[in-house]
């Protein structure tokens, strides 16, 4: 079964093709920026240059493949670029609009989609527009589909929790947007990999639509109290006012190519996105770890 991987190099795409290449399917396309970048499977993956939105590209990593997963995401996410075209709109949006219409054109079967949690309710943030635009370009495409919709994703290689245990190691208090009470069910990152691996590769993957989140059901003060837990750091949680950090990372965009944050990206991180877990659970049939037991796998 040839399975490309859009974003195989990223932070959920390289999980996916371990989880893959570990289920022995293959052969793997990774599409990549970079093709020259170091190869992380030494040569047990075909890579392909290609481009979020580019059809030409796309379709030449896309020939003979069977099933597509797509877990594109442009760089510095959560933080747009429109000056370079990272942004929702393009490359979650129309860049995923052309890929399900290059995959069908090429004659992909199956095409998996990681979208967001939060999608599907015709919420008007802009990131929320880009995956319905997404989600809606797939349904409509007639190829088979599965979509999933993850909560707050973590694990190697993350951009979030990895800041929260440098504030804890090296800070003497934690910085925190907001009041500390948003909601997320933080899922591992391989766990999140096993379930669009399984999409790949279980017949019964069509025209699925899954909410994917961890077994817990925390706000975001509990899980820098989990993380403190794990690495043995205690440190107290400043709570900054999401008002006063839109105004103050308003001018970043202006003045750096990747700012750390943006007002978009405050009301990224700050949005109320209440979701049940337990139908994906079921569906996947595997056991989801809880925060700790994650942080614990790979931190130790």
């Amino acid at each position: 079964m040839r399975v490309v991987v859009t974003g195989g190099t990223g932070f959920i795409g390289k999980n996916v093709v371990d989880q893959l290449l570990q289920a022995g399917i293959g052969p793997i396309v990774v599409t990549t920026r970079d093709p020259g970048r170091r190869d992380p499977w030494q040569g047990r993956v075909l890579f392909e240059q290609a481009y979020a939105g580019d059809a030409l590209s796309l379709a030449k990593a896309m020939t003979h493949a069977e099933v597509v997963v797509h877990a594109i995401q442009f760089p510095n996410h959560p933080v747009e670029n429109p000056g370079l075209g990272r942004t929702y709109l393009e490359v979650d949006g129309q860049g995923t609009e052309v890929a399900a219409q290059v995959a069908r054109a090429m004659g992909v079967r199956r095409f998996v989609y990681v979208s967001g949690a939060g999608a599907g309710e015709g919420r008007p943030q802009r990131w929320f527009v880009a995956k319905d635009r997404a989600e809606k370009a797939i349904r409509e495409s007639g190829m088979e589909y599965a979509i999933l919709r993850p909560s707050w994703v973590y694990g190697p290689g993350d951009r979030s929790m990895s800041k929260f245990e440098a504030f804890s190691r090296y800070l003497p208090f934690v910085p925190q947007i907001g009041d500390g009470k948003t909601p997320v069910y933080p899922v591992y990152v391989k766990d999140l990999a096993r379930a669009l691996a399984d999409c790949v590769r279980r017949e019964d993957a069509k025209d699925v639509v899954l909410n994917v989140g961890g077994p817990q059901r925390l706000t975001m003060d509990e899980v820098v109290v989990t993380l403190q837990k794990v690495i043995r750091r205690k440190r107290p949680i400043v709570h900054h006012p999401a008002r006063l950090m839109k105004l103050l990372t308003w001018p970043l965009p202006f003045i750096l190519s990747a700012p750390p944050m943006s007002p978009g990206a405050v009301d990224f991180v700050t949005q109320v996105v209440e979701m049940d877990p337990k139908p994906a659970m079921d569906w996947l049939g595997f056991k989801l770890r809880t925060l700790e037991e994650g942080l614990r796998e790979y931190r130790h």
